[in-house]
C-alpha cells in the first residue's frame, strides 16, 4: 500500500487505478489497510480508488463531529478535481458518507455502506471505563468480527493504544455523541442516490436489523448479506464483498468516468 500513499496539500491518501472514482471512508478505529482487498481488486477494474486519511483525531474538538468530517470529504473531493464520485464507507465512515450525501447530493454518483452508523449507535463510549484492561479491549476488538482471529495482535494493540491516549479517548467520546446527534432516520427517505448496503449477518456492533432499516428508509437501495460475518465485511470476507459490490456497480451502470476534464 505504501507505494500508492500520497501527501498533497493538507491531505494524505491512498490512490491507485484509473477510471470511475471510488472514495473510501474508514471508520473510527479503522485504518486505510482495512480496504486493501477492495483497493487491489477495483483499481484493476476501471476504477480510481482513493482512500483519504480522515482527521478523526487531528482536528480541534469543535470540528470533531460527523458534519465537519463530511465537509472535509467534500473539500477533499474538490481538491482532487473530481466531479461526482462513488462513496464507500464502513462504520463511522458510512455515517460520514451518508451525511456528505445529504449535504452535497450533486457530488455523489453512488453510495456504498457496510456496518454503518447513522441509525443505531451501541454507545461507542460505553466500554471505555475499562480502557486499561487489555483483555477487555481484546474481547471488544474480537467482537467486531465473526471470526475472532481476524482481530490480529497488531490490531488489538492499536485499539488499546488509542483508547489509552487521553486526547484520543476524549475525541472518541465526542464522536460517539455526535453520531447519536446526527441520526439520519428523517433524512434517508429524501436521499434518492443509488445505494448499496453490504452487511454481515452476525454484526454485533450494528446488528442486521439496522441494515433492514437502512434498506427500508433509503428509496434506491439494494441490501446484500454476507453470512458468518461481523462488522467489517471487507476485511472478513473480502472476495465475497468485492463480488457483491461489483455486481451492484454493474447493475446500476455506475462505471462512468466522472473526473473533470
Amino acid at each position: 500500500m505504501e507505494k500508492h500513499y500520497k501527501k498533497e496539500g493538507r491531505y494524505s491518501f491512498y490512490e491507485a487505478g484509473e477510471g470511475t472514482p471510488i472514495v473510501i471512508l474508514h471508520g473510527l478505529m479503522g485504518g486505510l489497510s482495512n480496504f486493501d482487498a477492495v483497493a487491489a481488486h477495483f483499481s484493476n477494474k476501471g476504477y480510481k480508488i482513493i482512500i483519504p486519511d480522515l482527521p478523526i483525531y487531528t482536528q480541534s474538538i469543535l470540528k470533531t463531529n460527523v458534519k465537519s468530517f463530511a465537509k472535509y470529504v467534500k473539500d477533499f473531493i474538490t481538491f482532487k478535481g473530481l466531479d461526482r464520485v462513488i462513496l464507500l464507507g464502513n462504520s463511522l465512515g458510512g455515517h460520514i458518507a451518508l451525511y456528505h450525501t445529504k449535504m452535497y447530493p450533486e457530488k455523489v454518483a453512488g453510495l456504498v455502506i457496510t456496518g454503518s452508523s447513522g441509525l443505531y449507535e451501541s454507545a461507542m463510549g460505553d466500554s471505555y471505563p475499562k480502557r486499561g484492561d487489555y483483555e477487555y479491549i481484546k474481547k471488544k476488538a474480537e467482537d467486531v468480527f465473526y471470526d475472532p482471529k481476524v482481530a490480529t495482535p497488531e490490531l488489538i494493540d492499536e485499539v488499546y493504544a488509542t483508547v489509552n491516549d487521553r486526547i484520543k479517548l476524549i475525541k472518541t467520546l465526542t464522536i460517539a455523541k455526535s453520531a447519536i446527534r446526527h441520526n439520519m432516520a428523517k433524512d434517508l427517505p429524501k436521499m434518492h442516490v443509488q445505494t448499496c448496503i453490504i452487511w454481515g449477518k452476525n454484526d454485533k456492533v450494528t446488528p442486521p436489523d439496522v441494515a433492514v432499516e437502512f434498506n427500508k428508509l433509503l428509496p434506491n437501495s439494494t441490501l446484500y448479506w454476507i453470512d458468518k460475518c461481523g462488522h467489517a465485511a471487507m476485511m472478513e470476507h473480502p472476495e465475497e464483498f468485492n463480488r457483491l459490490l461489483e455486481d451492484w456497480l454493474t447493475k446500476t451502470h455506475l462505471q462512468v468516468s466522472s473526473e473533470k476534464e
